[in-house]
C-alpha cells in the first residue's frame, strides 16, 4: 500500500490528472460555444434554423450529419487553440532556452570572433585564430 500510495502522490500524476481534468472542461465549453453560437451561425447563413439537426434519409436510415459537423468544428477550435496558445509558444521558449547548437548545423562560432565558421576549420577565415 506504501508504494501505490507513493505512486499516487508523485508530482508528474497528480499535475498530468489535473490538466485532463482542466482539457476535458475546457473541450465541453468549446463543444458549447461550436453548438450554441457557431453553428446556428453557420446555419442561418446557410438558411436552416437549426444545424445540429441536419439530417438525410437514405433507405429508411437517419443520417445526423449536423452533429457530426458540430463535433468536427469544434475538433477543430480546440485543435487550433492549442497549437496557437500552447504548442508555438512553448516551441519558441524551447528555441530561446537551447544551449545545444543545432545538430544539423554545418557551422560553428569562432571562439574569438564569434562569425560563423564550417566545422572542420582549423582556422578561422575572419580573424585567422586557430580554432
Amino acid at each position: 500500500m506504501k508504494d501505490f500510495r507513493e505512486f499516487l502522490l508523485r508530482g508528474n500524476l497528480v499535475d498530468m490528472a489535473v490538466g485532463v481534468v482542466i482539457g476535458l472542461a475546457f473541450a465541453a465549453v468549446i463543444s458549447a460555444l461550436v453548438a450554441d453560437l457557431v453553428t446556428p451561425l453557420i446555419a442561418a447563413i446557410g438558411g436552416q434554423p437549426d444545424f445540429a439537426g441536419l439530417k438525410f434519409r437514405l433507405n429508411g436510415s437517419q443520417f445526423l450529419y449536423g452533429a457530426f459537423l458540430n463535433a468536427l468544428i469544434a475538433f477543430v477550435i480546440v485543435a487550433a487553440i492549442l497549437f496557437f496558445l500552447v504548442v508555438k509558444p512553448v516551441n519558441a521558449l524551447m528555441r530561446r532556452r537551447a544551449t545545444e547548437p543545432d545538430v544539423a548545423s554545418t557551422t560553428k562560432p569562432c571562439p574569438r570572433c564569434l562569425s560563423q565558421i564550417p566545422i572542420g576549420a582549423t582556422k578561422c577565415a575572419f580573424c585567422t585564430a586557430d580554432v
